[in-house]
């Protein structure tokens, strides 16, 4: 019996190391065909107004907002926030306004969470200071070119879009490990494993680093109080937007998330509430994150199998399979330095445990706050 289920154990790890690998070969081929995009040149800049929620201190936070304030686009207004007047990074958020002209508007709130989501929460007093009709909704550890808006815009040349988001590499702030390793998962997995996706199906969701959106589509789908429940208001954006008859368009456009973790721990915290927020709003999905991993499941598959030679192939396509998507996602998305190759069984190693973490398990902490995840995606209040 034993030697029958080492058998079928050994048949179902081929099977995902071989997927993993076919996978690794497809999104590889999308980053390529990313590369080739023609550069957008938008028929109609209209203006827009960027909005930019902030919660604390961050990592060369004023470096990164002056890149939103300093766009070649003709018209636009950026609006900086904190929901907490006590908040430090407040003062930061006046040097910006300061430096980048009048048409930066900082705005402070009045400290009362209105809203479970925080980033939400945040947003709400600062809406009604946007000027204009396309809004663009920025997190705050994103960087971006002088012709980010120029490319927002041009995804909106279509009249039936009515929301649109970009991808994101990751960006390493300083030397230390946990930096590092935390921006490859998101220029070595997200970035290519998006590229993959939109290809196969339909856009229902945005990502969170962008979500730009018509004013009149927000106010259709319920405005900000109809995110402000939702742990993943970028994926429940894109679905409500596209419930409501309009398209969800990928900007062609790669803007970078400064990564900076203290320590291995911390990464994996934030990783975890990651994982678990995927898992409620797309648990189909989740299950074939796994194979994302194309080297831990090629070396499952050598602990397993009879034949060690034709496992240890497996594992060296796997190798040369997933050393290949680390060089051409740093190379076609731009980062301005790719960690050593050496980081690559340490960053996979930690994606699987993290994957496995989150297949169970609806608590997660976000911004200070202990939250909970509820079935449908919603955030309930934290287990006492």
């Amino acid at each position: 019996m034993r030697a029958d289920l080492r058998s079928a154990a050994s048949i179902v790890a081929a099977a995902a190391a071989l997927a993993s690998v076919g996978y690794t070969a497809f999104a590889l081929n999308r980053l390529r065909a990313f590369a080739r995009r023609p550069a957008v040149h938008p028929t109609r800049r209209e203006p827009i107004t960027i909005l930019k929620p902030v919660h604390g201190l961050e990592f060369e936070l004023e470096e990164n907002l002056r890149t939103f304030c300093r766009q070649s686009y003709p018209e636009y207004q950026v609006v900086l926030g904190v929901l907490d007047p006590g908040d430090p990074a407040l003062a930061a958020l006046r040097r910006v306004a300061a430096d980048c002209g009048d048409h930066v508007t900082v705005v402070a709130g009045d400290g009362v969470v209105r809203h479970r989501n925080p980033k939400i929460a945040t947003l709400a007093p600062m809406l009604p200071h946007a000027h204009h009709e396309l809004l663009v909704i920025a997190d705050s550890d994103m960087r971006v070119g002088p012709d980010y808006l120029d490319a927002i815009a041009a995804a909106f040349d279509d009249r039936n879009v009515g929301a649109a988001t970009c991808i994101y590499r990751g960006e390493a702030a300083g030397d230390g490990l946990a930096s590092a390793v935390g921006s490859m998962a998101i220029t070595e997995q997200f970035a290519p494993s998006a590229l993959v996706a939109t290809t196969l199906e339909r856009m229902t969701y945005c990502f969170g680093g962008t979500m730009a959106v018509r004013r009149n589509v927000l106010d259709e789908i319920g405005g900000l109080d109809a995110l402000g429940a939702q742990l993943a208001d970028d994926a429940a954006l894109g679905r409500f937007t596209a419930e409501h008859g309009y398209r969800v368009a990928l900007a062609e456009y790669v803007a970078a998330t400064v990564v900076d973790e203290p320590d291995l721990p911390a990464l994996v915290a934030h990783e975890l509430r990651w994982a678990r927020t995927i898992r409620s709003v797309r648990p189909r999905s989740y299950a074939g994150i796994v194979l994302t991993y194309p080297l831990p499941l090629a070396l499952a598959y050598l602990a397993l199998a009879r034949d060690r030679r034709f496992a240890l192939g497996v594992v060296a396509l796997a190798a040369i399979a997933r050393v290949a998507l680390h060089l051409a996602a740093h190379r076609v998305l731009g980062a301005p330095r790719r960690p050593s190759l050496a980081l690559i069984p340490l960053r996979d190693g930690i994606g699987v445990a993290v994957w496995i973490l989150g297949l169970r398990g609806d608590d997660v902490r976000w911004r200070g706050r202990d939250l909970r995840i509820a079935p449908d995606g919603e955030i309930a209040p934290a287990k006492t």
